[in-house]
């Protein structure tokens, strides 16, 4: 793969995500705090309480947070948002965020889809998102980062112009699905809240060092790019808002650094000699 350099002599990009989720009702989320698990077949009343604050509080704070040192994200968002809590989904588009779809909610799976299911699917999300932006959504991030076999040619064919669902490569780079064409945006999970502070147990502290060190190696490599992931169920509350906060002041304080959203890096790699060839 040839690397080249990110514009106006930047040694690094970073790229702020939300994975902004939601889940339908009589559905809880697989994971939660509580330790103790519930019998199997037992509604986890808890779980689904838990992740509604997502909705309810946690993107406010997140949004807030970045608004105030000017930083448009990505946000992956579940097409459910624009139905459940479409005030959130304008909050979104009118602060300037990449709105990007992310399922139409967490439970459904396209690796669980057939081909026809997950047509009906792409297009349910489209339906919902689009009408907030007034243009085509372009970026699409499967829950899990699960995409079936068919979900890159069935994004290309609806107009998207890349996924996140790409773990092979440390740049981004053209996609062949089908006929068309479609960007393929590594994803790259060590500063992610979920796993980092929820499933592995570690301090919120931990998300701060480990981007640290991540950020480091991305500078140190002059063409690195470190996605800082949260969650508004998870770091959207107090604590988790404080270290966000923390790395958006230390990344925004470099001028060597280029602050991207995703759907904005795709266009420059479409256009330009910016990618490693596709698969």
């Amino acid at each position: 793969m040839t690397q080249t350099p990110w514009p106006d002599g930047h040694r690094a990009a970073v790229v702020f995500n939300v994975a902004y989720e939601l889940w339908p009702d009589g559905v809880a989320p697989g994971f939660s705090p509580m330790g103790n698990p519930l019998p199997p077949g037992a509604f986890d009343t808890q779980a689904a309480d838990w992740a509604s604050y997502g909705w309810k509080r946690g993107i406010w704070r997140v949004l807030d947070v970045l608004g105030r040192h000017g930083v448009q994200a990505t946000v992956f968002t579940s097409a459910r948002a624009a139905e459940v809590a479409p005030d959130t989904v304008k909050a979104i588009v009118d602060g300037g965020h990449d709105l990007c779809a992310h399922s139409y909610t967490q439970d459904v799976l396209p690796v669980l889809l057939d081909e026809a299911a997950e047509r009906e699917h792409i297009a349910l999300c489209k339906a919902l998102l689009e009408p907030f932006t007034g243009t085509r959504i372009e970026g699409w991030l499967s829950p899990r980062c699960t995409p079936s076999v068919n979900t890159r040619r069935l994004l290309a064919e609806a107009g998207f112009g890349w996924h996140g669902d790409c773990f092979d490569q440390d740049l981004p780079y053209v996609d062949t699905a089908g006929d068309r064409p479609i960007v393929a945006m590594p994803m790259t999970m060590e500063v992610n809240d979920l796993p980092l502070y929820l499933r592995h147990g570690n301090p919120p502290r931990a998300y701060y060092d480990v981007f640290t060190e991540s950020f480091g190696a991305a500078l140190d490599g002059g063409t690195g790019h470190v996605d800082v992931t949260v969650h508004p169920h998870v770091f959207g509350r107090p604590f988790g808002a404080r270290i966000l906060e923390e790395i958006v002041r230390l990344v925004t304080a470099r001028d060597d650094v280029w602050v991207i959203t995703k759907t904005a890096l795709a266009r420059r790699v479409r256009t330009g000699p910016h990618a490693a060839a596709g698969r």
